[in-house]
């Protein structure tokens, strides 16, 4: 048993927070997929990055996720910098180790489209998780949350600590990445209807280099003195931007929000350099990464509704998109941080 989320911050609508309690996963082995029989199924996933706490905790879901099947063996390699061309040499690796499921969360889909049909050629069934390709072959796409969802909640918070007006900036990660970029296409369009007395001024990436984010967010600031937002737009950023804010004694006159994990921005949001981190159960995403990877080697259909676990008994399925979605985004705050342990 691991802590659970145990009390939500609302964030609107079509934000709206997960509840969980906290439970032993996997209880009904039956519901989740486990199969009779001796084999076991090689299930592959290669992350943008490895080493960060973001897809550690990923990595742990997916373990955990073995664990209780029974019959997965769950493989786990990404990249040490978030380089297409790295992830793409692990991605042929695990082709050649003839993997029963490849799970990969592209840097570039573009460029990780025909890797994943040269998987599929090789009789390995593909998938997404995290971030898709939404142009290639893949099977499923395990999303964390809707992008309308995450764009406006990450918007709410920022513009509600704003007073709802003013300048801000977006610090995003890679520039090719398809979540981020669905996540700002949101973001500029809720700002713009919503919100018609604030203003994105710019959007820069800074890669997956939390350092490169701070500086970027310092210059955003020296450019535009009457700027009074920043947005991380991904687990690296997040803390970036609310250092910034920090070193350069603004709390409270620049608000920010991200995409951080709990621990990396328990400290911004004690101080308030952060206002509140959008998040997900990052570890239950890893869970249905590894539970979805053992769907597709059994053969077994996804449904409408999918009991994966005792955590996650009604996961939606979509089949025009192809795409399994763990839930609504959680609001990370000063209050609830200590109820995660990554």
């Amino acid at each position: 048993m691991r802590p659970r989320f145990a009390a939500a911050v609302a964030l609107t609508a079509t934000a709206a927070l997960a509840l969980t309690g906290c439970t032993k996963k996997n209880d009904d082995t039956a519901a989740s997929g486990d199969a009779t029989g001796d084999k076991t199924y090689k299930v592959a996933f290669v992350p943008k990055l490895q080493g960060v706490p973001y897809f550690e905790a990923m990595n742990a879901g997916g373990k955990e996720a073995a664990a209780a099947l029974g019959n997965v063996e769950w493989l786990y390699q990404g990249p040490t910098q978030a380089d297409a061309a790295a992830q793409a040499d692990i991605v042929r690796s695990y082709i050649q180790q003839k993997v029963d499921a490849l799970i990969v969360a592209p840097n570039d889909p573009d460029s990780m489209a025909p890797l994943l049909q040269q998987a599929k050629d090789a009789g390995i069934h593909v998938a997404t998780a995290d971030t898709d390709a939404p142009s290639s072959v893949r099977e499923v796409f395990v999303n964390q949350a809707t992008a309308q969802g995450i764009g406006e909640g990450l918007t709410d918070s920022l513009l509600t600590a704003m007073g709802g007006k003013g300048k801000y900036a977006i610090v995003s990660c890679g520039q090719t990445a398809e979540n981020l970029n669905s996540w700002i296409e949101v973001q500029k369009a809720y700002t713009k209807t919503k919100y018609p007395d604030a203003e994105i001024v710019d959007i820069v990436y800074a890669g997956e280099d939390q350092a490169k984010a701070t500086q970027m967010a310092t210059d955003l600031m020296n450019a535009h003195p009457d700027l009074t937002g920043l947005v991380g737009e991904c687990t690296s950023s997040a803390p970036g931007v609310a250092q910034a804010v920090k070193d350069a004694g603004k709390i409270g006159k620049v608000f920010t929000v991200g995409l951080g994990t709990p621990q990396s921005m328990k400290p911004y949001l004690t101080d308030k350099s952060s206002t509140a981190a959008i998040l997900w159960d990052v570890e239950n995403l890893g869970y249905l990464t590894a539970w979805a990877g053992a769907q597709l080697a059994q053969g077994k259909p996804f449904t409408a509704s999918n009991n994966v676990s005792s955590d996650l008994s009604a996961v939606a399925y979509t089949e025009a998109d192809k795409m399994l979605l763990l839930g609504p985004a959680l609001a990370i705050t000063d209050q609830n941080v200590d109820q995660f342990n990554y």
